[in-house]
């Protein structure tokens, strides 16, 4: 029988864990006619150890710059989020609006400007609708409950089918501890820490030192490693947030209770990254690219990323085409060290590559296997130990279709004399 797992899932999402509130209003940010939450806040009662990831696009959203210096001081208490409005490219105004928000949160709250994390995700180079927002910044915090969770994970959608959000309970020593999470993304995303957001709330407690550890591991056996559609964004942000009211003494570095946070962070982030790509924008198909036998790390990565990135492969998939010809061309392209007399394809465990030739697996058999809506690809390097595995999916027409205009939202823009 399979191990149980230690984590018990629990309801609340982000407001889970003990001590932490959450809210969420429409503000019209997109739409002034539009009723949905876009709007959301998440606060700690207590003071918290805060960690996280930001995009490395070099084309960075005003509140990604605001939050990256924020988080500097170690002493983040709350986290105000918007969808419909990325403020990127938005210049000094943007960078200007972020400040004011997180200003105008702080004063509400009683706490310091420095103690807010702004995050935005939407449309790229319209100004912020503060005229708007502003006004519905009070009635965030006055607003706040413990019971609000969900409305948080529905708030930061923008183009996302379904709110994403989970939380598990787990034994760190002789105490109880809650992590929550929300998440946002459907498109532009291939991370590199990369539109996608994701907080998470936690009553553990932990020294910041071994937060930021176990936040950037988590993030790289997870958001890192998820592609919809080969395009980073300029706002991805990952912040966690750990109160310490679970009751819990701060663990020692390296100890046991920093190995089972850091399990848990890990856990929670893959459930999230792959339900961003299972609500990617018009997907068919969740299929896992796994890469063994390869030299080096860094070659079982570049595999498994060329092959999860290439339009070819991933409109095959689309087509229910079990096409390793495509698989392999990638693999050849990608940089790694590879040798073409070596390389076995197997999709779901049935070979239809073997030594670089053509196996004897039906076509049929390989072809009912990619119509199903979740499979993965092993490829086999043969030349070494090192592993690497990504998540991806198709790529239909739909998506093209889906992301051909914006236009809507400049006529709005103008309309606001924004733009």
């Amino acid at each position: 029988m399979p191990n149980k797992s230690p984590f018990t899932k629990i309801k609340g999402g982000v407001c889970a864990p003990n001590g932490f509130q959450a809210a969420a209003v429409s503000a019209g940010i997109k739409n002034p006619d539009d009723p949905r939450l876009d709007l959301a806040l998440i606060y700690s009662e207590a003071p918290c150890v805060a960690a996280g990831t930001f995009t490395t696009n070099r084309v960075k959203a005003a509140p990604v710059k605001v939050s990256q210096a924020y988080m500097k001081a170690d002493q983040v208490q709350a986290i105000v989020a918007n969808s419909g409005n990325a403020n990127a490219c938005t210049g000094v105004e943007g960078i200007s609006d972020s400040r004011k928000t997180a200003k105008i949160i702080s004063k509400c709250l009683g706490l310091r400007q420095r103690q807010i994390a702004i995050c935005s995700t939407g449309v790229i180079g319209l100004p912020m609708p503060m005229t708007r927002i502003e006004p519905k910044l009070p009635e965030l915090v006055e607003n706040l409950s413990p019971k609000n969770g969900e409305d948080v994970a529905r708030a930061i959608m923008t183009s996302d089918t379904c709110k994403k959000e989970i939380s598990v309970a787990f034994d760190c020593g002789e105490h109880r501890v809650r992590i929550g999470a929300c998440a946002k993304g459907a498109g532009m995303i291939c991370p590199s820490m990369a539109t996608m957001l994701c907080f998470i709330t936690t009553d553990a407690n932990v020294h910041p030192d071994c937060l930021q550890k176990a936040v950037q591991e988590a993030v790289e056996m997870s958001f890192n490693r998820i592609t919809i559609d080969g395009d980073m964004s300029t706002n991805d942000t990952v912040i966690v947030l750990a109160n310490g009211q679970s009751g819990m003494p701060a663990p020692a570095r390296n100890s046991e209770e920093c190995r089972k946070l850091r399990e848990a962070l890990v856990y929670v982030m893959t459930k999230m990254a792959k339900s961003l790509v299972r609500d990617g924008e018009r997907v068919t198909k969740f299929v896992t690219v796994e890469v063994k036998g390869a030299k080096t790390y860094l070659d079982a990565k570049k595999v498994a990323e060329a092959v999860a990135n290439s339009a070819l492969v991933k409109s095959s998939w689309n087509g229910n085409d079990p096409n390793w010809g495509r698989i392999i061309h990638a693999v050849g392209y990608s940089r790694a060290s590879v040798r073409e007399e070596l390389i076995d394809i197997h999709i779901n465990g049935k070979p239809a590559c073997l030594g670089g030739l053509q196996a004897k697996t039906q076509m049929e058999t390989l072809r009912n296997i990619v119509a199903k809506d979740e499979f993965t690809i092993t490829i086999n390097l043969n030349r070494g130990n090192a592993e690497y595995e990504v998540y991806t999916s198709d790529l239909s027409p739909e998506y093209i279709d889906f992301n051909r205009s914006e236009y809507a939202y400049w006529k709005q823009a103008r309309k606001d004399g924004l733009v």
